[in-house]
């Protein structure tokens, strides 16, 4: 069984991973200990992503929004507040998925639910659906048309996909 220290370390992988296949620049911050493990450049913005990883319970995928570590006192539970980050990701080992969840959708949360199925009881309001913030279709969506330049050999950009760029609506 993986330690909390272990499961950190490969959800951050498991997240630059999935970054970089997408094409998405990542950066590390130099010491560790800070609120934020990544620097996402998402569409020309950097990002600062806190890591998460992810449980699976059921039809549900469980985000932890806050830090725990112990001191002399017990164990000290903090929430990430404005300005500390930009965004969670998420990796749920079960499923092999990344989970990008913009910190304004989700602030002061202790947790984020996100639903794989429906509810039980048919609930359709109010819930985060996993498929709404899964990390390539989240982060795709995020860099807009613009990222679609191609390179021709000679070195000249060259616009694949929608016509005029910008033209394509990502839901």
């Amino acid at each position: 069984m993986l330690s909390t220290d272990q499961k950190g370390a490969v959800a951050e992988i498991a997240i630059a991973l999935a970054a970089t296949k997408l094409g998405i620049d990542v950066y590390r911050p130099l010491h560790e200990g800070g609120r934020y493990d990544l620097i996402l450049d998402v569409g020309g913005s950097l990002n600062r992503v806190q890591c998460k990883w992810a449980p699976r319970h059921g039809d549900v995928v469980i985000v932890r929004c806050y830090s725990a570590r112990r001191n002399r006192n017990g164990l000290l539970r903090r929430i990430y507040v404005e300005g500390e980050i930009d965004a969670f990701a998420a990796y749920c080992q079960e499923l092999d998925r990344c989970f990008f969840l913009p910190y304004e959708k989700f602030v002061r949360r202790t947790q984020i639910h996100l639903r794989l199925d429906r509810a039980n009881n048919n609930q359709k309001r109010g819930i985060n659906w996993a498929d709404d913030f899964d990390f390539a279709a989240t982060l795709r969506g995020e860099q807009g048309a613009v990222a679609q330049l191609g390179e021709r050999r000679h070195g000249m950009a060259e616009a694949t996909g929608s016509s005029p760029v910008g033209s394509t609506l990502f839901t």
